[in-house]
C-alpha cells in the first residue's frame, strides 16, 4: 500500500539517537552510527520523531510500505517490559534533588548538558515504567499546576533559557488539568528564545501510552 512514511537521511543524521528514544513503536534503531528505519510496519507516519532531530534529517514521503501494524507494535512494547523487569531490578533513576519545580533552583550544576524530563505528578504511579523509560538518564522536575495553583512558565523559562539544556521531553495525563503543565512547558521552549528537541507524551489513566 502506498502511505505516509519517514525518510531518513543519512548523510544529515549524526547519529545522536533522539528520534530513536521519540518514537515509541520502536520502529528506528541506530546502527553504525546512524538512525535508520528498520521496521516499517511499526512506523504510524505521525513524525513523533521530526521534531526531535536536530539536524533536519528526518522528513515525511509518501510510497509504497507496509501497513501499520498496532498489534505487533503492542506486543513488541510488552515483551521489552517483561524482558527489562525480569533482567534488572528495579532502581531508582532520580538524578537530582529536589524535583519539584517549585523547589527548583533555576541554575545548578546538574543542568549542564542536561536533558529534562518535565513530568506530571500522577504519571509515576500511572505508568509503571516511567524511571526506566522516560526518568532514566534525564533530570527531573515534577509538578501539579491544579494543586500548586501556580504557573510554572516563568520559572521553566528561566531553567531552559540560563542552563545548557539538549532536550525537553514533557510526560502528562489525559486529564485536563495536565494542560497546565503542558502549556507552561511549550510557553518556557519559545521564551527561552532556543531551538530545543521536545516531546510531549501523554499517558492514559489505565496505564498507557496515548502519544
Amino acid at each position: 500500500m502506498v502511505r505516509k512514511i519517514i525518510h531518513i537521511d543519512e548523510e544529515k543524521c549524526n547519529g545522536c539517537g533522539l528520534c530513536a528514544s521519540a518514537c515509541h513503536e520502536g520502529a528506528i534503531d541506530i546502527i553504525d552510527g546512524k538512525a535508520k528505519l528498520v521496521r516499517e510496519n511499526f512506523c504510524d507516519g505521525f513524525g513523533d520523531c521530526l521534531p526531535n532531530c536536530p539536524t533536519g534529517a528526518i522528513t515525511f514521503e509518501e510510497r509504497e510500505a507496509p501497513a501499520y501494524d498496532e498489534a505487533a507494535v503492542k506486543e513488541s512494547q510488552r515483551r521489552k517490559r517483561e524482558e527489562a523487569g525480569a533482567n534488572t531490578k528495579p532502581v531508582s533513576r532520580l538524578m537530582q534533588w529536589p524535583c519539584q519545580i517549585k523547589l527548583l533552583p533555576t541554575q545548578a550544576p546538574f543542568y549542564d548538558g542536561a536533558k529534562l524530563l518535565i513530568a506530571a505528578d500522577c504519571t509515576a504511579y500511572a505508568y509503571a515504567n516511567l524511571h526506566e523509560e522516560f526518568m532514566k538518564g534525564k533530570i527531573t522536575l515534577i509538578g501539579c499546576p491544579k494543586l500548586d495553583a501556580i504557573d510554572y512558565s516563568e520559572k521553566l523559562t528561566e531553567i531552559i533559557a540560563n542552563n545548557d539544556i539538549r532536550s525537553v521531553t514533557i510526560v502528562r495525563m489525559e486529564v485536563p488539568c495536565c494542560g497546565g503543565l503542558q502549556r507552561a512547558a511549550e510557553t518556557a521552549l519559545r521564551n527561552s528564545g532556543k531551538f530545543i528537541p521536545w516531546q510531549v507524551v501523554t499517558i492514559s489513566r489505565d496505564g498507557r501510552i496515548l502519544d
